[in-house]
């Protein structure tokens, strides 16, 4: 069942819930508590355990062991067991790491509200009840604390029995390495547990690394080794230890040893144990925190390394490693900072949630806030933010970082600018030839020859509205000037001589030649898809010409303006927008046996077909295209594309199917379907329907865009699906951050921080009479949350800092006086247009508030907020 947030039974399943930092690789927290999904060695490891690796309590009651239950609730089916392994793989039943052979829970409870995760475990005649909260810090706007190597498990127990109880908690983990291991017990301060490493391995190996099992807990002990033995003795001798009344007695060998690769399984890895000890009255509760945490300091090209002669190394080493020495730094600085980095994640968590967003529309945009803590992303030596568009099983998906792709994520530019920034950085400093041709991978490592592939339209014209963007957010027009070289002549490139692909070489404002594009083809013709990208670049460009004092800005203004009205004239057929095509002209390869250009949308209904408008009104841009016309189109692609799929007819990947519902790339509504349509125009990718949702919600079409972000939810229950990980090309795909765009929608965003500006203006649920609507939101310098309804304001900052010059809402309707409440004073300001004057600026740092009440008249009423 699933019920608001909350996962039991059958809806556990298939979760896997991220624990790990931004760049770092991640565990898997399972739906029953299990630990899965060990991806911490700089690449992906789907569905990996790490030898035993789990947690577990007991009770005593006068000496006397009353209950041992490994903390886990029961194992979803199926139970034949998985993969190829030798002696573990299909056919042999549940693996020994998963601990389904011990006892444990008959059932629990996950509660899932990225970034953190609560699981509850209480089964009937127990005399202990167990909740577990989960995390890693995840602080917007903190770059540097979001990207710690760790999983932190912080476990309440409390005595429901009518006895005291002596109860020990303890963690258990596995070390890695088959060779050379070594386990090491360490304390530091009040930070104590075990360290595992490796004998075997040199240390500026990109396979050396390490981890560590930590806990503050005052009162505790270790088994710094299981015993080692043959066949199943290590967890047989484990569990007859644990099961033992008293505390664990200490082991230690004074080597290391080697496994036989081929027995591996049946001996398997040496193992610690730390575990947390408390007597607790009836009615008592204890709390026992441990911190799992790694440390892979070299990172490399294992899947496309350079060639014998080519510039740079495949190696290079982690920002966590530039600032942490080792497992043991990272857990200490944990601890030693718990208070903090607790405190701020779950300030964020509690104003993300308790936002007044419809539900779906929460767990959308949070769910994929996880796909930076996950092997998507890579986080550079100087912390520069890498990405794949997704996630193999075991490696990543489509390298560098694909512009194409990563054009849809929206997470990085309010939450962690910094790291947007430095990818826009990289981008034209690695990516861009002497004519302005963007390669749209960035291949590592940095500075080894570009790809001469085609240059995409999307991922290049989109890269500078996304400029654009940053510069709004962040209002520094210095970084700004920094790139605007580059910038200018990645535009420019669309009317070079030198393009061969021909763009846009009368320079008539419209895309015509060969346009690569996100759909791993080229159209050929106008387009409103990526001519709209183009209009949404030159006007963008226009502006941050003009805000530079660039002559030629003026030029790109009028180009965009030809443009758009062309594509304004011929390019809609009074539903949507669509593709010209002409088979006569000689540029365009004609298949001659269909008589068609292949992989074409023609007279197709794409559900990207205004996607540069979607651009422009997350940069702020505003109109790029005939306002009435993206509605009627955006209306269009919900009547025609969003669809059952129990009728359905999809050749390609399967997203969605039996009765489940999404948005189709493309339909031929009118017909016309080519024979060989557009790649995947049959499939339903989640990054593309929040996309179209969110473009929805933008332009008015609330109702239908919350449509779609339901079904899609509804396909990530738990049961069927990861709530955690969308896919597309992969695991945890970039495009999929695209959902951030829903609570920009929703809450009517606006920013402009080069003239101190923020805005507010709900998509539903703050008109007169309604309840209040209070939401989330970020920007360069502070986070925090907004309430507002008709003629009222409250902004309140949260972490951070952020001066306001001027604050913009359709709640501010007429023209008249704003009355400003803030640091203990109250004072009017005009209001015009929607827009209240702060003057010269109100300087806000955390904790504070601001409230803003409409009044035409000149008499302060102060309509404070409920």
């Amino acid at each position: 069942m699933k019920q608001g947030f909350v996962y039991t039974g059958k809806n556990t399943a298939e979760i896997s819930f991220p624990l790990g930092g931004i760049g770092t690789g991640s565990i898997g927290l399972a739906g029953n508590g299990r630990l899965i999904d060990w991806e911490i060695r700089n690449r992906p490891a789907k569905i990996s355990l790490n030898g035993f690796s789990f947690f577990a309590v007991k009770a005593e009651r006068d000496g006397e062991t009353v209950m041992a239950k490994v903390l886990q609730g029961d194992k979803a089916p199926p139970y034949s067991g998985e993969g190829n392994g030798r002696f573990e793989g299909y056919g042999f039943g549940p693996r020994r790491g998963h601990m389904t052979g011990f006892p444990h829970y008959r059932s629990n409870e996950f509660r899932g509200e990225f970034p953190i995760a609560g699981l509850s475990f209480a089964d009937d005649g127990d005399p202990l009840q167990v909740r577990l909260t989960a995390f890693n810090p995840y602080i917007p706007l903190n770059e540097r604390d979001s990207s710690l190597p760790a999983a932190v498990l912080s476990y309440e127990v409390t005595n429901v029995s009518d006895a005291a109880l002596d109860v020990a908690l303890t963690g258990c983990l596995s070390n890695p390495f088959a060779k050379g291991s070594i386990n090491k017990p360490f304390e530091r301060g009040d930070v104590k547990g075990v360290r595992l490493s490796t004998a075997s391995i040199p240390g500026d190996s990109p396979e050396f690394g390490e981890l560590s099992l930590a806990t503050d807990a005052p009162d505790w002990s270790r088994q710094t080794y299981w015993y080692r033995g043959e066949w199943f003795d290590n967890v047989t001798v484990f569990w007859k230890d644990f099961v033992r009344p008293g505390r664990f007695a200490e082991r230690m060998y004074d080597e290391p040893r080697d496994l036989d690769p081929y027995r591996v399984v049946e001996k398997n890895y040496d193992t610690c144990s730390v575990c947390g000890h408390a007597r607790l009255e009836p009615g008592q509760s204890a709390t026992f925190r441990f911190v799992i945490s790694w440390h892979f300091p070299w990172a490399e090209n294992y899947w496309n390394p350079p060639a014998p002669g080519e510039a740079g190394e495949a190696k290079w080493r982690n920002y966590y490693a530039e600032w942490l020495h080792d497992s043991v730094d990272a857990a200490v600085y944990l601890f030693e900072h718990y208070e903090r980095l607790y405190g701020d994640t779950q300030r964020f968590r509690k104003a993300l949630f308790e936002s007044t967003l419809p539900e779906a529309a929460i767990e959308a945009v949070s769910a994929n806030l996880s796909t930076l803590k996950s092997p998507t992303v890579l986080r550079l030596t100087d912390g520069t933010l890498y990405g794949f568009e997704g996630c193999h099983t075991d490696e990543g998906s489509c390298e560098g970082s694909c512009t194409h792709v990563w054009n849809y994520e929206t997470v990085t530019s309010f939450l962690f600018p910094e790291l947007a920034r430095s990818m826009r950085a990289a981008d034209y400093r690695y990516n861009q030839f002497d004519n302005g041709k963007m390669a749209f991978r960035l291949m590592l490592p940095l500075g080894r020859e570009k790809s001469d592939y085609h240059a995409a339209v999307d991922g290049q014209m989109g890269g500078i509205v996304r400029t654009y963007r940053e510069w709004k957010i962040s209002g520094d027009t210095e970084w700004l000037a920094s790139l605007w070289p580059a910038v200018k002549k990645a535009l420019a490139y669309a009317w070079q001589p030198s393009n061969e692909d021909g763009w846009d070489l009368d320079r008539d404002g419209v895309m015509e030649g060969a346009q690569h594009h996100t759909l791993d083809v080229e159209m050929y013709g106008p387009n409103a898809y990526l001519s709209g990208y183009y209009h949404a670049a030159l006007l963008a460009a226009a502006r941050m010409g003009q805000a530079l004092g660039d002559e030629e800005a003026e030029q790109f203004l009028e180009l965009y303006e030809r443009g758009r009205d062309w594509i304004d004239r011929h390019a809609f057929n009074g539903e949507y927008f669509y593709q010209l095509l002409d088979l006569t002209d000689e540029r365009y390869p004609v298949n001659e046996e269909l008589g068609q250009i292949k992989y074409q949308i023609g007279e197709g209904c794409h559900i990207d077909q205004a996607v540069g408008q979607w651009q422009a009104r997350l940069a702020g841009l505003g109109d790029v295209f005939d306002p009435d016309k993206v509605r009627r189109s955006l209306k269009s692609i919900y009547r025609y594309n969003f669809i059952s799929m129990r009728d359905h007819a999809n050749p390609n990947r399967v997203y969605a199917l039996n009765d489940e519902k999404g948005l189709l790339i493309c339909t031929w509504p009118k017909g016309g379907t080519p024979t060989v349509p557009v790649p995947y125009a049959d499939e339903c990718m989640t990054g593309f329907e929040y996309q179209a949702a969110s473009h929805m919600i933008f332009e008015g079409l609330v109702e239908e865009g919350l449509s779609v972000v339901r079904a899609v939810r509804e396909r990530f229950d738990g049961e069927r699906r990861n709530p955690w990980n969308e896919f597309e090309c992969g695991s945890h795909y970039a495009r999929a951050m695209s959902s951030y765009a829903i609570l920009l929608a929703m809450s009517g965003f606006e920013y402009d921080m080069t003239v101190g500006r923020i805005g507010f203006s709900p998509a539903a649920g703050a008109g007169e009479g309604a309840e209040p609507f209070r939401c989330f939101w970020s920007l360069a310098t502070a986070w925090g949350t907004v309430e507002c309804r008709t003629g009222f304001i409250a902004i309140d900052v949260l972490y951070g800092k952020i001066e306001l010059k001027q604050l913009r809402s359709r709640l501010l309707t007429g023209t008249g006086v704003v009355w400003v409440s803030g640091h203990g004073e109250n004072w009017s300001c005009p209001v015009a247009d929607g827009t209240a004057q702060l003057g010269s600026g109100i300087a806000l740092t955390e904790g504070d508030g601001l409230e803003l009440t409409f009044s035409e008249g000149d008499t302060y009423e102060h309509n404070q907020r409920k």
